[in-house]
Parts: structure tokens; sequence; C-alpha cells
């Protein structure tokens, strides 16, 4: 294969690769996040950073982001890129291209009807434009310790769990 061949793989992978994978791992200046996205025009497509949305702190406008995708199946690594990224401004053509396709993947949307008004207001449209080729995968499983979150509570199990569990073992 020659060089020159290289630079159409890797985007090609990457395209791919991202537009299967439901969760792509992305790092800015701080921790990486697993976040949902949106692949169109050849760029990943984010929204969040407000009320009820993803949280995506470290991903500012003209920044660099190192995202990381997974396999849909397996949840293993497949292709680790580096993107630049750039803020949508609300109301510009960019903007409502992006919004059409976050808006048909977002789950549990407690305003369906007036979320992307929301967005308009409250979040964040972020576009990941990939840069250069892929980056190598990195040895070993890089395991990190779960980000503080609202939305993770460890309480101890009833007490009378066990003993149903039991029950329906043995019925069956």
């Amino acid at each position: 294969m020659s060089p020159s061949q290289t630079p159409l793989l890797d985007q090609a992978l990457v395209e791919e690769a991202t537009k299967k994978s439901g969760l792509v791992w992305v790092r800015g200046s701080g921790p990486a996040r697993a976040l949902w996205h949106v692949w169109l025009d050849g760029a990943l497509h984010l929204v969040g950073d407000g009320p009820g949305e993803q949280p995506f702190p470290g991903l500012d406008d003209g920044s660099v982001a190192h995202v990381t995708v997974r396999s849909k199946d397996k949840g293993g690594r497949l292709v680790a890129w580096t993107a630049v990224v750039k803020e949508l401004t609300a109301g510009t053509q960019e903007w409502d291209a992006a919004v059409a396709e976050l808006k048909g993947k977002r789950l549990n949307a407690p305003d369906a009807e007036q979320m992307t008004e929301r967005w308009a207001r409250e979040c964040r449209v972020l576009r990941l434009t990939p840069q250069g080729g892929t980056e190598p995968l990195p040895d070993g499983d890089l395991a990190a310790v779960p980000l503080p979150s609202s939305a993770t509570t460890r309480k101890p199990i009833p007490a009378g769990l066990p003993k149903l569990l039991l029950k329906k073992k043995r019925k069956g």
C-alpha cells in the first residue's frame, strides 16, 4: 500500500467506526468522558453542557480533542483520532442540520417538542472534525476511576433481596 492511500484509509476507518458506534470517549483539557453523538458531513457532532444533557467540560471552541471510538458489539477500542472542536452558533444552517440529526438520537428527552429551542437557549452544539490520521492504540486497558456524578448512587441492597432471589431459583 502506498503512503498516499493511508490518509484515505484512516479517514474511512474513522468515519465508519464513528458512525456505527453509539458512544465515543472524548478527552479535551479534562478527563475523557463517554458521550453519545451523531456523524454528519465528515465530523462528529455533540450536544450538551446544559441542564439535563451530557456534560463535556474542557471542550472549547478551537481546542483539540482526542476521540476514542468503541465497538458497538464488544465495547472495545476500535480507533482513536484527534479532532478540532468548533462550537456551532444556534440558528445557522450548520447548527440546524446538526440538531436535526441529534434530535433523532436523543433518548428519553423530558421535553421532546421543545427540545431544540432549549438546546438553542441553554446548551452547546459542537462539531469535532478529524485532523490527521488515526492515533496508535495504547497498550493496556486504561482503566480509570469513574468520574463523580449525581447519577450514581451506591446503597446497601435491601435485606430481603437475597431471600427473594434464592426463593425464585428453588421454584425453577
